[in-house]
């Protein structure tokens, strides 16, 4: 396993360029099966999640070739509706190809998908949604089947507005005859890029981005070549990061008007962020303000995936910030580490109070999430002396390479292969 050797109190400066959004890219993958046409994904980040994604298509008999930063998704010779096992449970996004398996061969096997421990994620909001199209669905042994032999447009409501949800009922409605109105949508601008891809294959979708998305369902849609949007969670990182050590970047194509909930935090710790045609500056104070009550929620609320980030600014703050989980359950997965690492952090069910503390610490971490591995190594970035950061294969599930663009803005960061 990898670790990630971090040397605290450099403060970062310079520029670096945001690449595309992992959160994008997987459901548009799932998307290009939806023809028997090739499909280019320009700019495709180099991330494990997409590889695995990569090797499900394979699987189930899609030719997928990565060249540079492109990558080439050939579903012609797709021939297999069942998910396989192993690979599912490697990845949370896995469940996207549900909708689009079901359009192409009206039936699908799948297995629980995987990926971080946060929190239960049950996939039933994904199974009602599809039931609701006609789908038939039972469960045996852990595998679900799904039999869509009489799927058909109509209306379908969420009890809650879920992304993944959203995103695969869309993908399953574009090629049914009729109108599906769908009620109490995920708004999250992911969601929005993939109407913009389905539509530039031929669909006509429309209303992403409200609380109502209308399908009107096509016969047929072609494949194109598309640049999935630019990831949200990896700018707001590394603005985390140089807010952390007190720096100045300047980050370059960032969708700033997806990111005001993050932006108005970052500003209430005191940092000044200014937006310019090709990205945004931020210049952090020598001491962070705390934060009153940073909530989550879904789009446009404050992301979940930039909470521990946050959490991890506000163990240096110049006073107590709170912070409430309101999306998944078990997101404090870090909070045992930063305190081993100086932090005075408090846990009472999805709350947690921070108490700013003058500095942190370095201390061997180990990262047991995504974004809880991402906001040790933030942590690290300030604490005196070393950090090592376990399992950063976790990391490389949303960030391509980060040690890089760290180092890249001054960071003293090594990856090195565990002793």
């Amino acid at each position: 396993m990898d670790v990630l050797h971090i040397r605290g109190g450099r403060r970062l400066t310079g520029e670096w360029t945001v690449h595309t959004a992992k959160n994008a890219a997987l459901p548009i993958m799932a998307a290009a099966v939806l023809t028997s046409d090739r499909t280019v994904l320009e700019d495709c980040p180099l991330l494990s999640d997409v590889s695995h994604m990569g090797e499900i298509l394979t699987h189930l008999g899609c030719r997928v070739t990565r060249n540079g930063r492109s990558l080439e998704i050939d579903p012609q010779g797709m021939n297999n509706h069942e998910m396989p096992d192993a690979l599912a449970k490697k990845i949370r996004s896995s469940i996207f190809l549900l909708g689009p398996i079901l359009t192409r061969f009206h039936k699908a096997t799948v297995t629980f998908p995987g990926g971080c421990e946060i929190g239960l994620r049950p996939i039933d909001l994904h199974l009602s949604g599809l039931r609701q199209l006609g789908v038939e669905i039972h469960e045996e042994g852990g595998v679900i089947h799904c039999d869509g032999r009489h799927m058909q447009a109509g209306c379908v409501h969420f009890d809650y507005p879920s992304v993944g949800a959203t995103e695969n009922v869309m993908m399953a409605a574009v090629l049914l005859r009729g109108k599906t109105v769908i009620s109490n949508v995920a708004r999250e601008p992911e969601i929005v890029d993939l109407q913009h891809f389905l539509n530039r294959m031929g669909a006509r979708v429309s209303g992403a981005g409200s609380h109502t998305i209308v399908v009107e369902g096509v016969r047929r849609l072609h494949g194109i070549s598309y640049t999935p949007m630019p990831d949200r969670i990896v700018a707001g990182t590394l603005l985390a990061a140089a807010a952390i050590t007190g720096g100045k970047i300047h980050l370059k194509n960032v969708p700033a008007n997806d990111m005001y909930a993050v932006f108005s935090k970052l500003r209430e710790m005191d940092c000044v962020l200014t937006q310019h045609e090709d990205g945004v500056t931020l210049h952090a104070p020598e001491r962070l303000r705390p934060f009153e009550r940073l909530q989550t929620q879904p789009h446009p609320g404050f992301p979940t995936d930039m909470q521990a980030q946050l959490l991890a600014l506000a163990t240096v703050a110049s006073g107590t910030s709170i912070l409430v989980e309101n999306v998944f359950e078990n997101r404090y997965g870090h909070v045992g580490d930063l305190n081993r690492m100086g932090a005075d952090v408090l846990i009472n069910d999805r709350t947690a109070v921070v108490k700013g503390v003058g500095e942190l610490y370095g201390a061997r971490v180990t990262a047991r999430d995504l974004r809880g591995g991402a906001a040790l190594a933030l942590a690290g970035l300030r604490a005196v002396g070393e950090t090592i950061v376990e399992q950063a294969h976790l990391i490389d599930r949303g960030y391509e390479h980060l040690e890089e663009a760290l180092a890249s803005l001054g960071a003293e960061i090594q990856r090195k292969q565990s002793e």
